[in-house]
Parts: C-alpha cells; structure tokens; sequence
C-alpha cells in the first residue's frame, strides 16, 4: 500500500466560474488558475501522483503549456487516473478536506464524490469529501482564496 498527500490553493476573482469537483458552484467569484482551477481536483491528482511517485500535476500539466488553458481538471484526472492504473495500481480510497468560508459547499458535496468516482471508475463509497471554512481567519478566512488537502490509498496489483 501507498500513501500520498495533495495540496493546492487557488485565488478567488470576479472574473472566473468556480469549479470545484468538475462541478460549477453557484457563487460570484471564481477559483484564478490556467486551467479551470478546480483546487478541489487538483489536490486529489497531486495525492494519486505522490502515492504512485510520479511528481505532481505540475510535471504533468504545466501551467506554461497552452493546451491546459482552461482544459477541465476532470480531464486531467482521468489522465492520472490511467496512468497510476498502467503503473499497477487501484485506489483504495481518498478523503478530501475542502477549505473555504464561502460558499457553503455540503449540498455539492455527493456530486463532486460522484464525479470523481465516475472518472477514476471507483465506487463513490471510495471517495470522502469533507468542507470546512477557518472561522474567518487567513487568506481563506478573509475569503481571498480556497485551498484543499486530499490524502489518497493506493494498493499495489500483483
């Protein structure tokens, strides 16, 4: 079994949809990044990556490489997902933790674990998303930014 651990933070601005788990939240500021800055998926390929060790979605995916502006991180996702598969591993689970003061994110919640699931072809049972703001403290308190940690399972095939 590997474990790894994905960490990413994002700036809020008016000028963006805000997606989050390839999902589009309602809300009137959106996630500044050369994809869709989907934060929330970005820590989830970043801990399948580091539990394979095959780097970061930075290595992957540059942000100097045109074909990534705006792609959807879901289609990024399912780049690694098939990678970590080609390299001989299944996801045993990962268990997300969302930070933001705003908006509240717990209604969103069963679909972005659905989407998720359906990209990485894992039962959504595989897959834990928990949002939880910083009682109005730090960038993310302030409501300038999100960020999110993802820790992941991978089991080795033999």
């Amino acid at each position: 079994m590997r474990i790894g651990h994905g960490y990413d933070v994002h700036k809020l601005v008016v000028s963006r949809d805000l997606i989050l788990g390839g999902m589009r939240i309602a809300y009137e500021k959106g996630l500044d990044g050369h994809s869709d800055a989907d934060v929330l998926t970005h820590a989830v390929m970043d801990a399948l990556l580091g539990a394979a060790g095959m780097g970061d979605i930075g290595r992957l995916f540059p942000d100097s490489d045109p074909q990534y502006k705006g792609i959807s991180s879901l289609k990024l996702l399912k780049s690694v997902g098939e990678k970590i598969r080609a390299a001989g591993f299944t996801v045993g689970n990962i268990d997300v933790t969302m930070i933001a003061q705003r908006p509240k994110l717990k209604d969103y919640i069963p679909q972005m674990e659905a989407n998720l699931a359906v990209i990485l072809g894992i039962d959504v049972r595989r897959i834990s998303i928990k949002a939880t703001t910083e009682e109005h403290l730090g960038f993310t308190g302030e409501g300038l930014g999100m960020s999110c940690h993802a820790v992941c399972l991978l089991e080795e095939n033999r």
